[in-house]
C-alpha cells in the first residue's frame, strides 16, 4: 500500500489531468472552487463526521446563460466527494462495495453504456447514489457546434430520466473538455453546474493534482472499469487515512 501511495505522488498533476477515459483532458477554462459552507445539525460531530450535511448548499448561479464550472467544494468540514464516470464495465462487486462504504457516489453516465443494463444501475441507485449526465456517446465537446452539444447533453438527460425516474442536475464533460457552448447547452438542458475533479483513481492508486493526500472538498474521479473494485477500495482507504468522510456531492450543489 505504501508503495502505491509513493507512486501516486510521483504521478502528480499530469496523471490526474489524463485520468478519465481516453484522450487528453484539458481544464484551461479556470474552473472555480465552490465556496460553500455546510451547516450540519447541532448533533453532527465537528470532526470525522459519519453522516452527510443536514442542510443543502445552493450551487453557484448560472450567469448570462452559462452554468458554473466546479472543480472543488470549499468546506471547513472533513468532507470528500467520489464520482464515477461512463458505465462501460458493470462490476458485480460494485453494489456491495458501495453499501459497505456508506458513501453515496455521484455517477456520471453515458446512455450508450447504461442502455440494456438499466437494472444494474437501478440496483446502485437503491443505495442512495445519484445518476447524472456525461453525454449520450462520450464525444469531445470542446469546439463542437452548439446544436450537436445540445443534442448529446439533452439526449442523455432524457434517457436518464426515462430509465431512472429523475432528471440530472449536474454534468461532467467527457475528457474534462468544454467551452461556452457546453455551458449554454448544460443550462438549456436544465442542469445547475459542470463538475470537474481534483484527484483521480487509476489501477488502485489515488492520484492528486496537488500535494500528496486528499483534502477537504476534493472531488475524486474514477470509472466503471475492470479495476473498479481496486479503485473504489483505494478511494475508501485513502479517505479514511486522510481523515475524510465521503458525503453526497449534490448536498453542496443543490
Amino acid at each position: 500500500m505504501r508503495k502505491k501511495l509513493v507512486m501516486a505522488v510521483a504521478l502528480g498533476v499530469a496523471a490526474v489531468m489524463t485520468a478519465s477515459c481516453s484522450g487528453t483532458r484539458t481544464q484551461a477554462q479556470n474552473p472555480s472552487t465552490v465556496h460553500a459552507q455546510a451547516r450540519p445539525s447541532p448533533d453532527t460531530p465537528t470532526n470525522t463526521p459519519t453522516s452527510p450535511p443536514a442542510e443543502k448548499v445552493t450551487a453557484p448561479a448560472t450567469v448570462d446563460g452559462l452554468v458554473p464550472v466546479v472543480r472543488k467544494i470549499q468546506t471547513d468540514k472533513p468532507y470528500v466527494f467520489i464520482t464515477i464516470d461512463d458505465g462501460a464495465v458493470k462490476d458485480p462487486a460494485a453494489l456491495q462495495l458501495i453499501r459497505d462504504s456508506g458513501a453515496k457516489p455521484t455517477l456520471f453516465l453515458n446512455s450508450k453504456y447504461f442502455k440494456g443494463s438499466e437494472e444494474y444501475f437501478k440496483s446502485l441507485q437503491g443505495t442512495g447514489i445519484e445518476i447524472n449526465n456525461h453525454t449520450m456517446t462520450h464525444p469531445n465537446l470542446k469546439g463542437k457546434p452548439y446544436e450537436l452539444q445540445h443534442q448529446e447533453i439533452c439526449g442523455d438527460s432524457d434517457a436518464i430520466q426515462q430509465a431512472f425516474g429523475k432528471r440530472p442536475t449536474l454534468f461532467r464533460p467527457p475528457f474534462g473538455n468544454y467551452d461556452d457552448n457546453t455551458r449554454k447547452a448544460v443550462a438549456a438542458c436544465g442542469m445547475k453546474a459542470i463538475v470537474l475533479w481534483t484527484a483521480a483513481v487509476n489501477d488502485g492508486v489515488v492520484q492528486f493534482q496537488a500535494g500528496s493526500k486528499l483534502k477537504p472538498g476534493d472531488i475524486v474521479l474514477m470509472h466503471f472499469r475492470h479495476t473498479f473494485s481496486a479503485d473504489y477500495q483505494a478511494f475508501v482507504d485513502r479517505a479514511e487515512q486522510d481523515g475524510l468522510t465521503p458525503v453526497p456531492l449534490w448536498d453542496f450543489l443543490a
